[in-house]
């Protein structure tokens, strides 16, 4: 019998038959201190039900870490759509977006659940985790696999197999329930110990722990922006016909993509449209619309688009980026691993800012500076600024919601817009379609492209720009006046075809392998639309290229 040998953290090596499971050869890992969500193999994510087939380095992936954090809550998902087929076989569970620690789920009826109905999806997911079942991967060829979703009613996944000619499809199976296998599950209902159900709204959010604490659920805080945007974006869905990925892969065969476009373009267009009506509704008094997002949500674009529709309705705006207020580098505050932290607040000369701010506003003449990011000091431009009496400055920049960067401007005076690219189509009706990956993905093109960066760099730094955001951005989101979701539903198929090639570029010998692999599963699922369909002043463009505006 071939025999494969897999090479522990600890240095061991043990030889085991070929087609072991990676739930077999767990013992040599010693003690953890959480349990295991997955395991890497040579940097690639597996669920313990995946096989051994070559020799391997495998090392533990527990509750604790990034990479686990995540297996679980797709994991609840999964264990949620179980216990809503057994109590409600007859309605289709959706999954929505996160909302603070939770993700938004209803059912695609609108019929509102009762609390009792809410408790009776909870206590059925407990009786779930009490008989502490296995979740394991069932391969099953396609035709089979499209005869058991035609029966089980889910159509969202049928439109997503009509993309895939795979003549064997992965499933995740429990209790005889199944779902597409997107990427590992833990390894057994008994895992998922740890979550709550909570009545919110049309539907409830299925909330999950931190991964710095597993074994504990964080008091709620409610997020009325996001939970308004889902709610807007999912009108906006049904708008467009198109609700999942299988239904865009339709439209593009279909050849329909342009003019589906078009509308998705034209709506988006509407929003700002109708955020440039709110700040007019003002009757003058706001003198700067700050405009403020996590990486990649497109604030530059919207910026642009912004003063447009501004000027459409009799203004005169003016746009400035906070990248102008920096703080010489070497007067850059750095972080704890010694590195500058340009994210952080004391990055920029908030004195200065302000004091151009509000000599603005009394009317008087500043003189424009710029930032030499080769340099890293800011320099004038020899060109000033004056406002007139129907002129708006657009401020953009990643502070731009948080009043310690403007303290000197009376809060009447400002407009604040929370920018975020928060997708809404779903892959199928039970796995989401992350907002994370989508800026990711954005950002890793963009860099590519503009920045000369390769994608294992981007992935690399991904986590440093994620916890910058936490602290400096999503804090402040709840006190925008306005938010717009730059996320375009059409935008994965473009960026597919940019994203593809970088990502295999990253090899198995990197740490940032079992990232780049995941990203590669989920395009996968993706038609490719030609860029040549994007308008030339889409938010798209920004990220990447030919864009009729100037960055």
């Amino acid at each position: 019998m071939r025999q494969v040998t897999v090479t522990y953290a600890s240095g061991e090596s043990v030889a085991y038959p070929a087609g072991v499971k990676a739930q077999d050869v767990i013992g040599k890992m010693g003690s953890l201190a959480w349990p295991l969500a997955a395991v890497l193999m040579n940097n690639e994510l597996k669920s313990l039900d995946s096989q051994i087939l070559t020799d391997c380095e495998i090392k533990p992936i527990t509750l604790d870490t990034a990479q686990g954090a995540t297996t679980y809550r797709r994991s609840l998902c999964f264990l949620l759509a179980i216990a809503a087929k057994q109590l409600y076989p007859k309605r289709r569970l959706m999954a929505g977006m996160a909302i603070g620690t939770g993700f938004y789920h209803y059912f695609d009826d609108d019929a509102p659940l009762s609390p009792e109905e809410v408790v009776a999806l909870e206590v059925g997911m407990r009786s779930l985790v009490e008989r502490d079942i296995p979740i394991c991967i069932e391969w099953r060829a396609w035709a089979d696999a499209v005869e058991y979703f035609k029966a089980s009613d889910q159509p969202g996944t049928l439109l997503l197999l009509e993309h895939l000619n795979d003549s064997i499809i992965p499933l995740n199976e429990c209790t005889g329930f199944r779902d597409l296998h997107v990427a590992p599950l833990v390894p057994s209902t008994g895992v998922m110990k740890t979550f709550a159900l909570l009545p919110y709204h049309e539907g409830f959010l299925l909330r999950y722990p931190h991964k710095e604490e597993p074994d504990r659920i964080k008091g709620f805080e409610d997020d009325p922006v996001l939970y308004a945007i889902a709610k807007e974006t999912r009108e906006r869905s049904r708008v467009l016909g198109v609700a999942s990925v299988g239904a865009l892969n339709k439209v593009n065969a279909s050849k329909g993509i342009k003019d589906y476009i078009q509308v998705a373009e034209a709506l988006q267009d509407k929003k700002i449209s109708g955020i440039a009506d709110q700040i007019a509704a003002m009757g003058g008094s706001v003198k700067v619309a700050l405009i403020a997002g996590p990486s990649s949500s497109g604030k530059t674009t919207t910026s642009k688009k912004l003063a447009i529709q501004l000027k459409v309705i009799g203004f005169d705006p003016v746009t400035v980026s906070l990248d102008d207020y920096f703080i010489d580098r070497e007067r850059t505050p750095r972080d704890e691993k010694g590195d500058y932290d340009f994210e952080c607040l004391e990055a920029l000369d908030i004195e200065f800012l302000n004091q151009q701010l509000v000599a603005l506003f009394a009317g008087q003449e500043i003189e424009r500076t710029a930032f030499d990011f080769k340099t890293g000091t800011r320099k004038s431009t020899g060109k000033t600024l004056r406002l007139g009496e129907r002129s708006i400055l657009v401020l953009e920049g990643i502070h731009g919601l948080n009043d310690k960067l403007t303290p000197r401007v009376p809060r009447e005076q400002k407009f604040k817009i929370y920018v975020s690219a928060l997708t809404q189509i779903n892959l199928d009706d039970h796995n989401r379609v992350s907002t994370t990956d989508n800026r990711l993905l954005r950002r890793m093109v963009r860099d590519y492209n503009f920045r000369g960066h390769s994608a294992q760099a981007t992935l690399k730094m991904w986590p440093s720009v994620q916890s910058g955001e936490r602290k400096h951005i999503f804090p402040y989101q709840n006190s925008a006046d306005a938010a717009f979701n730059s996320a375009l539903d059409y935008e994965l198929g473009v960026l597919k075809v940019y994203a593809e090639p970088l990502l295999r570029t990253v090899k198995p010998s990197c740490v940032e392998y079992s990232e780049a692999r995941r990203l590669q599963s989920f395009l996968d699922n993706f038609a490719p639309i030609p860029s040549a369909s994007v308008p030339g002043d889409s938010l798209l463009r920004e990220f990447i290229g030919d864009s009729e505006f100037k960055y």
